[in-house]
């Protein structure tokens, strides 16, 4: 790999600063909506954004950790229910399904209840039509990001497009065969785990996810207003 594979970066704003210049097509567009996985990947998806000057929301979804070893995600659900199981975690682990079941119906409670506190009786903005960029802090196994993908999927945007500045190897090949699009500013070997890659990585807290979600309500206020009416154009360049 590169040297510019082994910078890490100051914060999450900063990688989320980084990410726009690959993202310049989709500037000032109706159609286009930031969706940003909570809680760290909020920071990121707040800059690009705010940059953009396009519509922030997010994209409840929940790690399924392995028993013992949360930190490790064998799989990921997201709101609405759609479960990613990543088998060969799960084969390793020797994970019976009633423990991976009752795993996800924790989770999936979670989601809705982190749903109702970060949108603060907003209504998720609609993605028929539009081109979603779903934004995270980092990817390790890939997992939460895939049932993103796919989550976003089932409500027929124009396009999916996977924005992450750094990511392990092999999950970026495989999310490179779900989105439309995938930019990642960072594939380093060996990757170990996305915190590392940041100079600064503290826990973002759901305060910190509230304020940024009402912040970028009133600073692009007039761009979520009009991603409502519609556009399904898609004049963005592709790149895998």
């Amino acid at each position: 790999m590169n040297t510019e594979n082994e910078k890490r970066f100051k914060s999450r704003q900063q990688a989320g600063e980084l990410l726009v210049k690959h993202l310049v097509a989709y500037k000032h567009r109706d159609d286009v909506v930031v969706l940003a996985l909570p809680r760290g990947g909020v920071p990121v998806g707040f800059a690009v954004a705010k940059k953009l000057e396009v519509p922030l929301d997010i994209m409840q979804v929940r790690k399924l950790g392995v028993p013992g070893r949360e930190e490790l995600a064998m799989g990921a659900i997201a709101s609405g229910g759609l479960c990613v199981v990543k088998a060969e975690i799960v084969e390793i682990f020797d994970i019976p399904t009633d423990v991976i079941e009752a795993i996800a119906k924790r989770e999936l409670h979670e989601t809705g209840r982190r749903e109702k506190l970060y949108r603060a009786g907003r209504p998720a903005l609609p993605l028929h039509g539009k081109i979603a960029i779903l934004v995270d802090d980092g990817v390790a196994t890939g997992a939460t990001m895939l049932a993103a993908v796919r989550a976003v999927r089932r409500e027929n945007p124009a396009k999916v497009i996977v924005a992450i500045p750094v990511a392990a190897r092999a999950s970026y090949d495989e999310l490179v065969q779900e989105a439309d699009e995938v930019i990642c500013l960072r594939t380093p070997e060996p990757f170990y785990a996305v915190g590392l890659w940041y100079e600064e990585f503290t826990q973002t807290t759901d305060a910190e996810v509230v304020q940024l979600l009402t912040e970028a309500q009133f600073s692009v206020g007039d761009h979520a207003g009009k991603s409502r009416k519609g556009n399904a154009g898609d004049h963005g360049p592709r790149h895998a």
